[in-house]
């Protein structure tokens, strides 16, 4: 069964943000648009390149009403010795929220049980707390945080003018089209 268009399920975890530890919720994706970025692990190699390309986006994330959280399978406590010992990672303002119980990574259907470890899944959260967007992929493939903030911008279009669908490559401000029986064959 798709995520897509379904409610958040509840949770309750700790993540490290900026500077201390706080609860995270199904109640703190609420009121804002939410991106979710799953990542196997602290510590590894690919991981902190993610990190910092949402870092380096942060700034477009926040001007478009979403907020960040990176999950990984880790504790809270080996987010705050990443973000402190990883200059990439040092970068991050966002959340870095821990599921060592697995609760989200369940939730999201990206765990590998076999490892304890998360798939890189990407999802785009409507300020109701449904899922709007998903992407998973194997672990060896990073991803571009530009892609995830037009995934982002498309949502919030669609959401703001309903009957409206971004084409392929749609970027903001471009033209989009209005489904109809006129169309059909006619693209």
């Amino acid at each position: 069964m798709s995520l897509i268009n379904t409610q958040v399920q509840p949770f309750k975890t700790q993540a490290f943000h900026n500077g201390k530890f706080i609860t995270v919720t199904e109640e703190s994706l609420k009121g804002k648009w939410s991106v979710l970025i799953f990542m196997p692990a602290a510590f590894t190699f690919n991981c902190p390149t993610e990190i910092e390309d949402a870092a380096d986006n942060y700034a477009a994330f926040q001007a478009a009403g979403a907020e960040v959280y990176i999950v990984t399978t880790d504790t809270h406590f080996s987010h705050k010795v990443w973000h402190e010992t990883s200059p990439a990672v040092g970068k991050a303002k966002f959340p870095l929220v821990g599921d060592p119980a697995h609760v989200l990574s369940k939730a999201f259907d990206v765990l590998i049980p076999e490892d304890g470890l998360a798939y890189r899944g990407t999802f785009v959260i409507n300020p109701d707390g449904v899922i709007k967007t998903a992407e998973i992929h194997s672990n060896e493939i990073a991803r571009d945080v530009a892609e995830t903030l037009r995934k982002l911008k498309a949502a919030q279009y669609t959401a703001a003018n309903p009957g409206q669908v971004c084409p392929a490559k749609w970027k903001e401000g471009a033209k989009t089209l209005t489904p109809s029986l006129d169309l059909v064959g006619k693209i």
